[in-house]
């Protein structure tokens, strides 16, 4: 059973860090179309920044918390492991940041961002360095 969740805790992380990869790289693609007045383009990102945001990366978030939990609940020991604190700790940051992301759309949707795409690009680099570190800390176990 415990494989069958890890597997499925996997398969959500990937799902969820693929739309934590793209969805600040819509508004990349957004602000610079904002920048340039080009309204039907904004109106394309705005239906695809919902529907990843709503449809996608929320679902996955949600999934990779309660597969998460639940591998805790088998082996509630790993709670005393310095390397699960780690883990645990940028796993609250992204679920931070995935909310900073639905504000970010909701300021795109209603015309109030002013971040420009710049600022969306380097955006977009924070859950690369998180993946970076949770990955090499749950196998490693350096901790």
């Amino acid at each position: 059973m415990y494989l069958w969740i890890k597997a499925l805790h996997l398969i959500a992380m990937v799902t969820w860090f693929a739309a934590l990869f793209y969805l600040p790289r819509l508004y990349v693609y957004h602000a610079m179309a904002r920048d340039r007045g080009e309204q039907q383009a904004i109106d394309h990102f705005l239906v695809m920044e919902r529907k990843l945001y709503r449809g996608i990366m929320t679902p996955s978030m949600i999934a990779v918390l309660v597969f998460g939990g639940w591998m805790l609940y088998l082996m509630p020991f790993w709670l005393s492991q310095g390397w699960l604190h780690v883990k645990l700790l940028l796993v609250a940051l992204l679920v931070a940041y995935h909310h900073v992301c639905l504000i970010y759309l909701k300021q795109l949707r209603d015309g109030r961002c002013t971040k420009s795409h710049v600022f969306f690009r380097w955006f977009n680099e924070l859950p690369v360095i998180a993946l970076l570190i949770i990955v090499f800390v749950a196998v490693l176990k350096p901790f």
